[in-house]
């Protein structure tokens, strides 16, 4: 599942920072949505972001 990070954090080692979009577990993205650490992020959303950059 896709989420736009609403802030920075380590995950796995990782570094997952503000407003980037990554590919995350779906129980994790539930989890982290339903605290407000991230947003699902709308598919159709995300290639416009894309094309844009």
């Amino acid at each position: 599942m896709q989420v736009k990070m609403n802030v920075q954090t380590m995950y796995h080692g990782d570094l997952l920072r503000k407003d980037k979009i990554y590919e995350i577990e779906e129980d994790v993205a539930k989890r982290w949505i339903a605290s407000k650490i991230a947003e699902i992020v709308n598919k159709d959303a995300h290639a416009e972001e894309l094309k844009d950059n």
